[in-house]
């Protein structure tokens, strides 16, 4: 082979190597899983389920979606007519810091830089020692734009495995372990 096609060849995969290295080290999130737990991947497309509630809490702003599954039983009455949810229902909760819309006439509060991302999965089988439901809760870091479980140590202190949400969310058994409310439309 001629030198300069070996240069050639040579450089050519110095950049693909190096391509491959930046690519490999870019974080997908849905490999992020809550130790013994639900798995970023179970929420795949979340991003683009329907909206069921909005909510302000501790400094944040959040939306709660759900999946099909999780809209048609609130659309039927659940929780409030006292049936549970059913198995495959998911939702998750996205907060943001807020922030002022500056560009608009009164700078009306909207999502700034997020702040995690909250999952509950209802799967009676799965989960049966928690109510039937799994729950993740996975903070975001902005900088290098990954998610990782969230810990005791996070603020609200947070356990990371699938049962991280019962204890607190055992105040609305009654409910089927769920806050949130279907808004009327």
């Amino acid at each position: 082979m001629k030198r300069s096609t070996l240069i050639g060849l040579s450089g050519s995969v110095s950049i693909a190597a190096l391509a491959a290295g930046v690519a490999i080290s870019a974080q997908d999130k849905y490999t992020v899983q809550v130790p013994n737990g639900l798995a970023f991947s179970e929420f795949r497309g979340y991003e683009d389920w329907p909206v069921i509630a909005l909510s302000e809490n501790e400094g944040l702003i959040a939306v709660i979606v759900g999946n099909a599954a999780m809209i048609d039983a609130y659309k039927e009455g659940v929780p409030a007519n006292g049936k549970p949810f059913p198995d495959g229902a998911r939702m998750a909760k996205i907060h943001w810091s807020p922030k002022k819309q500056e560009t608009y006439p009164g700078q009306p509060t909207v999502p700034g830089v997020q702040h995690d991302v909250d999952f509950m999965v209802k799967d009676s089988k799965r989960f049966a020692d928690s109510g039937g439901w799994g729950w993740a809760a996975f903070a975001y870091d902005a900088a290098s734009d990954t998610f990782r479980p969230f810990t005791t140590a996070d603020n609200p202190p947070q356990e990371n495995d699938a049962k991280c949400g019962f204890a607190c969310h055992t105040v609305v058994q009654n409910r089927d372990y769920v806050f949130t409310e279907y808004g009327k439309r």
